[in-house]
C-alpha cells in the first residue's frame, strides 16, 4: 500500500524482486529490511553477499511499498563508483512513511560515489606537441573535465596573450575585427565548425557583479557574428521603470577578456573535446603520466532527481554518506550562452526583456524577475521530509543542490559542497513569487509558468492545482561546509534563497567564494523603493539566516557581501498578530515574521561594498548580534532599500545603514552596536558569539575542506591572539615561527576560532596553524605500507606506517596552500619521492647527517601551492624502511624572515646578479647561474630554513645540503609550465635550534635562480 491506496505490482520484474526480498523477511509494519547495492551488482537478491545494482535495489524498495507498510527500509551502498546510465530518479513510488524513511546510505566504511561521468581511457600521444588524445562515446558533451579528482580548465587564453589588440568595433551582428591582424589571422585559421565552438568570457561585462559568456556563431571577412539570443541579451537589454537598481547592458565593442574552447588554445593542464570526432584532447603538465591518471568526462546533467506532484509527493527519504559528482550543465554552450544578470540568474529568452513584466516597453515575461536559473545536478521538487545528511557534493557543473516547487520540510545537514561551477545550494524558484495569487494585475505568474519554470517536467505535474501547497516551506540548511563554488560562473553565491517561508540557514561554514556568501530575494526588489514599495510583492516570511561563519568571500567579483538581500522579506501583521495590509502593518509583529539575520560572523570580505547588504527594495530585516571585521567598506546598507530595517547589538568595524542611492529610506532602527577594530583582538568580540557560530562540534569537518588559519589578530595586552580559520581540533598545532605553542596556551572556542597565548619572545606575525592528519587517517590511501604502534619513540598518536618494498605509496588529498610529510630520520631509512598534483617527483633523503634517530619530524615541506584542493603522493625509493607518521596541512605557509639574495652573508660561486626584471622578485632582484656546479652558501641559526627562487620551464634541478649532509635534489620546473617568481622551492624544518649551513648547487637546466632565504 502507498498513501492509503492499494498498489498493484507489475506482474514480471517486481514480482521477482518481491519474492527474493520477502523470502528473507516479510514486509509488515514492524519489519526492518536491509538491502545492499554495489557498482557491479546484479540480480534481485540485494544481499551483502549478492548485492543489486542501483536500479535493482530501487525496484526492491518499491516492491516493499514502505509508504503503506511502514517498514524500515535501508539500502546500503557498498564502496565504489556508481555510474547510472541516466538520471537517478525518485518519484512518489520511492517514498517511506512518517517516522520511517527509506534510507539510502553508505555501507560501513564505504565511500560510494554517484558519478555522471565516463571514465576516459585509451590515451595515445597526438603528434609531438605534448597533447594526448582518447576516444569518447558518441554524443559526448561537457563543459567540465576532472583529472585525478581536480577540475581541469578547458583550452583557453587571455585575448591579450594571443596578441589581440583593442581594434575591435561593434557590427550589426557582433564584431568587426578587421583592424586587429592577430585576431583576423587566428580566426581565419579555424574551420567554421571550430569557430562555432569558440566562447568569449566577459568578467564584469554587465557591471562588476557579472561575468557573461557567449559563443561565436561564425567568422567571415573580418566580421565575427555572435550567437543569438546570447549576444542581444548581453548587449541590448531593455530598460525598465521604475527601478531601484540597474541591470545594465554591456558595450557591444567590449573585447572578451578570455577566449576559450578551441584546440589551438591548448596549454599544459587544459583539455578540448571534439564532439564531431568523438575525441578528447588533453595536454598534461610536466611530470604527469597519462598511464596513471583518472580522467572523468561528465555526460549526465541531471544526476539525481526527486520529483513527485503536489497531490502525490515524494516523501520520507534519506540520503546519507554519499558523494554526488561529475555531472555537467551544457545549456551555456548553446546559443543562449550565459547572459549573466546577477547571482547566476541569466537571460535566455529570444527578446532581451525577460522577467521585466509590465515595467519595460514592450512588456517582458512575467512575473517580475523571472530569469533563468542554473540547472542543479541534484534536485528535489514536490517532496516532503527529504533528508540529505553527511553527503559530499563535489565536481559538479551546475548548481550543487536545488529545492523548490512544493518541497516541504527538507533537511540539508552536515554536507560538503565544493568544486561546483555554479551556486552551492539553490532554494526556491524565480517563477513563483506569488503562487497563492497567480494572476494579479501587475504580476501574472500563471500556474503554467510556474510548472514550466520550477519543475523538471511540466507534463508530469499538469494535473497539479497550485496554491499554498506550492510554496517552499520548512527547509533547514544546517552544519554544512560550502567552499570553492562558482568555479566557472563566478557570480555564484554560496547559497541562493529566492521565495520561501520558514527557511532556516544556520551554523554553516561558507568560504573561498568568488561572490556573495548568502543571497536572499535576488533582483526581486529592483522595481521597489521607499516611495513605491509594493510593486513586486512576494510570499517571503519567517526566514532565518543565523550563526553562520562567512569568510574569504567576494574574492573575484565586485559589489556583493556576506549576506545580500533584496525585496520583501515579510508578510504584514497587525498589532494582534493577524495578517493585514501594508498600510496597517504593526512594526513589531511584522518584523517578527521578517528576515532574521542573527549571530553570523563575517571576515576577510574581498571586493565587498556592504558586509550585510540591504539592497534594492529590501524591507523587514533584522540584523542582530552579528560580527564583521575586515569584511567590507561598510557594515550594513545598500542602494534604494525600502526600509523597515533594524540593526541591533552587532560588532562591526565599519559604518552602518549607508544608503548611497536613496537617503529617503524609511524606518531604520540602529541601536546597541559596538564599533570594533578592523583587526580585532580576543577581547573585542564576545567569545560566546564566536563559539556559537559555524558548524557545530557534533558535525565533523569534511576531509576535503581547508584546514588552517585565515586570520590572526594583533596581540592583546596579555599577549593573546585571536585566530580564525577552519578545521581546528585536537590535532591542531599552533606555531610561532618554529616554536610550537603549548596545548595549555591554546583555547579552542570551536573548529573555526582559537584564542592563543604566545610564547615569550614571539609575535603575532610569526603565527601559523598546522593541522595534523595521523597516519591512521582514513583519508590516506596506502599501497605496500604496514602499521606499527607502541614503539616508544614519540610517534604522533604512538603509531606509524612503514614500508620495506620500493615503490610502496601513500596518497593524501587535502585543501590548503602548504603541506608537510611527517616521518622518521634514521640510518636504516633511505630516500622517498614526493609528488604533488601529478607533478615531477622530488627526491627526499631521510638519512640524518648525524646518524641519530628523529621521530615525528617533517621530512618534506611544500608551500605556495595555491589555496585549493591538492593530492600528495609519497613513494619509497630506497633504504630498508620508509616511515610515514602522517601529514600536516596549512592554509598559509610558515612565516619567515627574508634574507634577500643581495645579503653579504650569502657566499656565491658562479652566480651573477639581475634586477628590475618585473616578475615580482623579492627586492626586485635575483642571482642566477648557468653553469652546473655553481653554489650559494648561507649560515644561519634556527630550526627552519626556506630557499627562495623561481620555477620556470628553463629551470632544472638544484641540490640542497645542510651541515654537509646528503644532498637532496629539488626540481624547479613547474608542473603547470608557468613562471612562478619569489617562491619557496625548498623548506627544511626540525633542524634543531643551533647554527647550520645550507648549500644550494645548480645541477641541471638552463638556469638556477636564487632569491634569498627565509629563516624563523
Amino acid at each position: 500500500m502507498r498513501l492509503g491506496r492499494i498498489r498493484v505490482l507489475a506482474a514480471t520484474t517486481t514480482a521477482t524482486v518481491v519474492a527474493a526480498v520477502l523470502s528473507a523477511s516479510v514486509a509488515t509494519a514492524a519489519t526492518s529490511v536491509t538491502l545492499y547495492a554495489s557498482p557491479t551488482g546484479s540480480g534481485s537478491a540485494c544481499s551483502q553477499a549478492a548485492p543489486c545494482s542501483l536500479d535493482g535495489a530501487q525496484s526492491a524498495v518499491r516492491a516493499l511499498a514502505p509508504a503503506g507498510s511502514g517498514a524500515d527500509v535501508t539500502v546500503n551502498l557498498l564502496d565504489g563508483v556508481y555510474r547510472p546510465s541516466a538520471t537517478w530518479k525518485f518519484t512518489a513510488d520511492d517514498s517511506g512513511s512518517s517516522g520511517h524513511p527509506v534510507v539510502w546510505k553508505a555501507a560501513a566504511g564505504a565511500h560510494p560515489v554517484i558519478s555522471g561521468a565516463t571514465q576516459v581511457t585509451g590515451w595515445t600521444k597526438s603528434g609531438t606537441s605534448g597533447v594526448w588524445s582518447a576516444p569518447v562515446p558518441a554524443g559526448s558533451a561537457s563543459r567540465q573535465l576532472y583529472v585525478d579528482g581536480h577540475l581541469a580548465p578547458v583550452a583557453q587564453a587571455r585575448s591579450g596573450d594571443l596578441g589581440f589588440n583593442s581594434g575591435w568595433s561593434s557590427s550589426a551582428t557582433g564584431y568587426d575585427i578587421s583592424s586587429d591582424s592577430a585576431a583576423v589571422s587566428w580566426f581565419a585559421g579555424l574551420t567554421p565548425e571550430q569557430v562555432a565552438g569558440v566562447e568569449f568570457d566577459y568578467p564584469g561585462g554587465n557591471d562588476p557583479w557579472t561575468e557573461s559568456r557567449c559563443r561565436v556563431a561564425s567568422y567571415a571577412g573580418g566580421k565575427l557574428t555572435m550567437a543569438q539570443p546570447c549576444w542581444n541579451n548581453v548587449t541590448d537589454r531593455a530598460s525598465f521603470n521604475p527601478r531601484s537598481g540597474e541591470l545594465p547592458s554591456m558595450k557591444p565593442n567590449t573585447r572578451p577578456a578570455v577566449v576559450a574552447n578551441a584546440k589551438a588554445l591548448l596549454r599544459p593542464g587544459q583539455w578540448y573535446l571534439d564532439s564531431s570526432a568523438n575525441t578528447l584532447y588533453y595536454q598534461p603538465p610536466a611530470g604527469q603520466q597519462m598511464s596513471a591518471v583518472d580522467v572523468e568526462l561528465p555526460r549526465l546533467e541531471a544526476l539525481v532527481q526527486g520529483a513527485g506532484t503536489l497531490a502525490d509527493p515524494l516523501h520520507d527519504v534519506t540520503f546519507q554518506g554519499l558523494q554526488f559528482s561529475h555531472a555537467t550543465w551544457n545549456d551555456p554552450s548553446t546559443s543562449v550562452g550565459f547572459a549573466d544578470v546577477q547571482s547566476n540568474l541569466r537571460m535566455t529568452g529570444t527578446t532581451p526583456n525577460q522577467g521585466m513584466c509590465l515595467w519595460s516597453s514592450p512588456a517582458g515575461s512575467c512575473p517580475w524577475g523571472a530569469l533563468s536559473q542554473p540547472l542543479a545536478n541534484v534536485a528535489f521538487t514536490a517532496s516532503d521530509h527529504i533528508t540529505l545528511t553527511d553527503n559530499r557534493f563535489a565536481g559538479l557543473g551546475g548548481a550543487g543542490l536545488s529545492v523548490m516547487y512544493g518541497a516541504h520540510n527538507t533537511l540539508v545537514h552536515g554536507n560538503e559542497f565544493t568544486d561546483i561551477a555554479s551556486t552551492g545550494i539553490l532554494l526556491g524558484c524565480t517563477a513563483d513569487p506569488n503562487p497563492t495569487n497567480p494572476v494579479p494585475a501587475t504580476d501574472p505568474d500563471t500556474p503554467e509558468a510556474i510548472k514550466q519554470g520550477c519543475t523538471p517536467d511540466a507534463s508530469a505535474v499538469s494535473g497539479d492545482t497550485i496554491g499554498t501547497n506550492e510554496i517552499l516551506t520548512g527547509t533547514t540548511v544546517s552544519d554544512n561546509t560550502i567552499h570553492h563554488v562558482g568555479t566557472e560562473y563566478r557570480s555564484a553565491p554560496g547559497i541562493t534563497l529566492l521565495f520561501s517561508q520558514g527557511t532556516t540557514i544556520t551554523h554553516n561554514d561558507l568560504y573561498d567564494l568568488p561572490y556573495t556568501g548568502i543571497t536572499a530575494g535576488v533582483i526581486q526588489g529592483h522595481v521597489d523603493y521607499a516611495g513605491s514599495s509594493q510593486n513586486s510583492v512576494n510570499i517571503n516570511q519567517n526566514n532565518t539566516i543565523s550563526h553562520n561563519v562567512l569568510h574569504d568571500y567576494m574574492s573575484v567579483r565586485y559589489d556583493g557581501g556576506a549576506v545580500y538581500v533584496e525585496g520583501h522579506q515579510a508578510q504584514y501583521y497587525d498589532a494582534a498578530g493577524n495578517p493585514t495590509t501594508y498600510d496597517r502593518a504593526d512594526p513589531t509583529q511584522t518584523l517578527a515574521h521578517g528576515l532574521q539575520v542573527i549571530g553570523n560572523v563575517a571576515y576577510n570580505g574581498g571586493h565587498t561594498n556592504q558586509t550585510f547588504y540591504s539592497d534594492a527594495g529590501s524591507e523587514w530585516i533584522n540584523w542582530q548580534g552579528n560580527a564583521a571585521f575586515s569584511a567590507g567598506e561598510h557594515a550594513t546598507g545598500g542602494c534604494n532599500p525600502t526600509g523597515h530595517i533594524w540593526t541591533t547589538g552587532n560588532y562591526f568595524n565599519a559604518d552602518i545603514d549607508v544608503r548611497g542611492c536613496n537617503p529617503g529610506t524609511v524606518d531604520l532602527h540602529p541601536s546597541g552596536n559596538k564599533v570594533i577594530l578592523a583587526n580585532p583582538r580576543p577581547d573585542d568580540i564576545p567569545s560566546t558569539l564566536l563559539s556559537n557560530a559555524g558548524v557545530t562540534a557534533a558535525t565533523p569537518v569534511p576531509a576535503g575542506a581547508a584546514a588552517g588559519s585565515f586570520y590572526v589578530s594583533p596581540a592583546s595586552s596579555t599577549n593573546q591572539v585571536l585566530i580564525a580559520g577552519q578545521g581546528f581540533g585536537a590535532t591542531t598545532q599552533v606555531l610561532a615561527g618554529a616554536t610550537q605553542v603549548g596545548a595549555g596556551d591554546v583555547q579552542l572556542l570551536n573548529s573555526r576560532f582559537l584564542i592563543v597565548t604566545l610564547p615569550a619572545g614571539t609575535s603575532a606575525a610569526q603565527v601559523w596553524v598546522l593541522n595534523r592528519a595521523d597516519d591512521t587517517d582514513p583519508a590516506i590511501g596506502y599501497s605496500g605500507f604496514s602499521s606499527s604502534s607502541g614503539r616508544g619513540y614519540g610517534d604522533f598518536g604512538d603509531d606509524v606506517r612503514y614500508a620495506t618494498a620500493d615503490g610502496s605509496t601513500a596518497t593524501y588529498s587535502f585543501t590548503g596552500s602548504a603541506v608537510q610529510v611527517y616521518g622518521e630520520q634514521n640510518r636504516d631509512q633511505g630516500t622517498v619521492g614526493v609528488s604533488i598534483d601529478g607533478g615531477t617527483q622530488q627526491v627526499v633523503n631521510t638519512v640524518p647527517a648525524d646518524g641519530v634517530r628523529r621521530s615525528n619530524v617533517p621530512v618534506y615541506t611544500a608551500t605556495g601551492l595555491g589555496l585549493g584542493p591538492h593530492t600528495i603522493t609519497v613513494t619509497k625509493l630506497s633504504g630498508t624502511y620508509a616511515v610515514l607518521d602522517g601529514f600536516g596541512t596549512a592554509t598559509t605557509a610558515p612565516p619567515a624572515l627574508r634574507t634577500d639574495d643581495t645579503d653579504p652573508a650569502i657566499g656565491y660561486s658562479g652566480f651573477s646578479s639581475s634586477s628590475g626584471r618585473g616578475y615580482g622578485d623579492f627586492g626586485d632582484d635575483v642571482r642566477y647561474a648557468t653553469a652546473d656546479g655553481s653554489t650559494a652558501t648561507y649560515s644561519f641559526t634556527g630550526s627552519f630554513i626556506q630557499v627562495y627562487g623561481e620555477q620556470n620551464r628553463d629551470q632544472g634541478t638544484v641540490g640542497v645540503s645542510i651541515d654537509g649532509g646528503t644532498q637532496q635534489v629539488v626540481n624547479t620546473v613547474p608542473a603547470d609550465g608557468v613562471r612562478h617568481s619569489n617562491v619557496p622551492v625548498y623548506t627544511a624544518t626540525g633542524l634543531g635550534s643551533g647554527p647550520h649551513t645550507i648549500t644550494v648547487t645548480k645541477l641541471s637546466g638552463t638556469y638556477a635562480v636564487l632569491d634569498g632565504f627565509g629563516i624563523p
